[in-house]
């Protein structure tokens, strides 16, 4: 998918252009799908329906409510106490495991296990991948949209950039000789602003800027402010979002003033993150991904270097910033997201402002919000049916009996 392109952002969002948007997870054709007895939450906001029927038809929401009628033709997935939210979005992925393989030759048994275990039985229909191989990214998205794989909507920044020598170190030796040469490092605005355009012109929806990178182990390497800037001006002037791995305080610093859109971490080397900086991002309008479980799976789960990061969270979230959901899959190898779930809930996050992270919140960051990350009859039949209320209880978020992107159920538990 293309990010709408021809115009500067206004606020930092961006709309998915007209026919990338009716792009599908599969054609719908005139498949009918309806959802049975069950509990609807239309939005985060808005107080749940109880004994409804939810009626899919050519990849639409056709009808919601008790009074609906459930078509003999359609498939129907009748869960017993069951609840019907918006679909997920994973707004931070990575495709750069091995079993991802050459996705353009992979079994399709192959890759529909991986994007099953990794995405859709988590209740993801949409996944926005932020820094891996496009050769990778953008055949694995092709297979899915053809209607070959079952699978998420798939967003890619391509490859991340990084500064001058700033590779981090924790990917270097991963990358092949022959390849690191190529790896983006623009050293001048103007090289910024040409791997920018090179990297959409590829087929990416968004960039990813390592505004701070880990070259040794506690040691940051900042993007200088002059290249970062160049390359959030190219990006808004085609109308993509930019995010940001900011590591440190002046990796926090250099995203905030060179104008990116999320902030694809919170920063965890925190000296020197105060109120007045967090007050600064909030009126900027920069988002942010808090991925905690990672940083307490792949750092340390020393509570002396998580709970600083929890604090920056929550603080963020009181001042009135806008949280999207991310884990880091992909990188991290642990899929499941209870963790994730109750370290936001430890951070101050109830289930309406956790469903807002998964749903409404990223939709309007990227523009969609007239489609998706709300349950209504004319938007995209994107929806999570859960076994339990999320809102009563946020670990429900993890139990997911079936994910459906554009009326076709991708993952049902047990069936698929």
């Amino acid at each position: 998918m293309k990010i709408e392109g021809g115009r500067p952002l206004r606020g930092g969002s961006a709309g998915l252009r007209r026919g990338a948007e009716n792009r599908s997870s599969g054609r719908p054709d005139d498949v009918v799908v309806a959802i049975r007895d069950v509990r609807v939450y239309p939005s985060p906001d808005a107080k749940p329906i109880d004994g409804v029927s939810v009626v899919l038809r050519a990849g639409r929401i056709e009808a919601v409510g008790p009074e609906v009628r459930v078509p003999e033709a359609a498939e129907v997935l009748s869960p017993d106490g069951g609840v019907v939210t918006a679909g997920f979005w994973n707004s931070h992925v990575h495709f750069t495991e091995p079993r991802w393989g050459d996705p353009a030759l992979a079994s399709p048994k192959q890759l529909g296990d991986g994007l099953r275990d990794m995405l859709s039985s988590r209740g993801f229909t949409t996944a926005v991948d932020t820094g891996s191989d496009p050769r990778t990214t953008l055949a694995l998205r092709a297979r899915v949209e053809s209607g070959e794989l079952p699978g998420p909507t798939i967003l890619t920044a391509g490859p991340s950039i990084f500064p001058p020598n700033g590779i981090p170190y924790y990917v270097r030796d991963s990358i092949p000789d022959e390849v690191r040469p190529f790896v983006p490092q623009p050293s001048s605005p103007a090289a910024a602003t040409k791997v920018v355009e090179e990297i959409l012109s590829a087929g990416a929806d968004l960039i990813k800027l390592f505004t701070g990178s880990y070259v040794e182990r506690g040691t940051v390497t900042n993007m200088p402010l002059p290249i970062a800037r160049a390359a959030v001006t190219a990006a808004h002037a085609r109308g993509r979002l930019v995010f940001s791995h900011p590591s440190n305080l002046d990796g926090v610093r250099v995203a905030q003033r060179a104008g990116v859109d999320v902030l694809a971490h919170p920063p965890d080397t925190v000296r020197g993150i105060d109120e007045a900086l967090l007050r600064g991002l909030v009126a900027q309008g920069i988002s942010m991904i808090p991925t905690l479980k990672m940083f307490a799976t792949t750092v340390t789960s020393d509570p002396a270097y998580l709970d600083p990061i929890h604090a920056i969270v929550r603080r963020f979230r009181e001042l009135g910033g806008r949280l999207l959901f991310g884990t880091d899959v992909g990188y991290m190898p642990d899929y499941a997201t209870d963790e994730e779930f109750r370290a936001l809930v430890a951070c101050g996050l109830d289930g309406r402002a956790i469903l807002r992270s998964l749903t409404t919140a990223p939709a309007e960051r990227f523009g969609v919000a007239a489609e998706r990350g709300t349950v209504a009859p004319g938007r995209r039949a994107d929806l999570v049916v859960l076994d339990g209320d999320p809102v009563e209880d946020p670990t429900a978020f993890a139990r997911v009996h079936a994910t459906i992107v554009r009326g076709k159920v991708i993952y049902a538990r047990g069936g698929r």
